[in-house]
């Protein structure tokens, strides 16, 4: 990365910390484009030219995360079924204590809840997620398949993943510690991952190639 490359992303990452921080004091709806700005010291422009909707400004993962599901799709391992690859990456993340998960901690996740704006952001990330989980598979499938097996497999990896992040944030705002929530989700985790394999089981066009 060059001097101008590494300066966009301190100068990115200086302006996420310091949105974060007035969302969290103040909480996101109060707080506005240009306090932030203040807080940066970078003028008001250069904050929507790194993040062109505010709500961005506090879900900075949202690309990490709405591709995600699809990467562990497409970058598995030669004979790696799709279902494996997802739960082996989902399992990585829970043991990370990754923030796409779910890891937030308790304040952030606070402010995600007591703000109407970015539940509904959330919502749409996770949609978006599971439409780029559904185009890797769909890629992924042999021409034999028909076209609404990806779709369906998608759609139920993608409530389980829901799922799976509702409980973490649940957790983390009932005030349990990130080892607590990993020990309470990988049997959880485990078991969803059984009920998948159950259900795409029953089709076998559905998730085998």
């Amino acid at each position: 990365m060059g001097l101008r490359e590494s300066k966009k992303q301190e100068t990115r990452q200086l302006i996420s910390d310091c949105a974060t921080r007035l969302f969290i004091e103040q909480g996101f709806e109060q707080t506005t484009i240009t306090e932030i700005a203040a807080a940066a010291r970078v003028a008001k422009k250069t904050v929507t030219n790194y993040f062109p909707r505010k709500e961005d400004l506090a879900l900075d993962h949202h690309e990490a995360f709405t591709g995600g599901l699809a990467r562990a799709v497409t970058e598995r391992e030669p004979g790696e079924e799709p279902l494996a690859a997802v739960g082996r990456t989902f399992r990585a993340a829970l043991l990370d204590h990754s923030p796409v998960v779910g890891f937030t901690g308790i304040a952030f996740a606070r402010m995600i809840a007591d703000s109407p704006t970015l539940t509904a952001r959330l919502r749409e990330l996770h949609d978006q997620r599971e439409e780029a989980l559904a185009a890797a598979l769909t890629a992924a499938a042999p021409d034999s398949v028909p076209a609404i097996a990806p779709l369906s497999g998608a759609a139920l990896i993608a409530a389980a993943d829901r799922l799976l992040f509702r409980r973490i944030q649940e957790l983390t705002l009932a005030g349990r510690t990130n080892d607590e929530i990993e020990a309470t989700l990988l049997p959880e985790a485990d078991h969803l991952r059984a009920l998948l394999a159950a259900a795409l089981a029953d089709d076998p066009t559905a998730m085998t190639w």
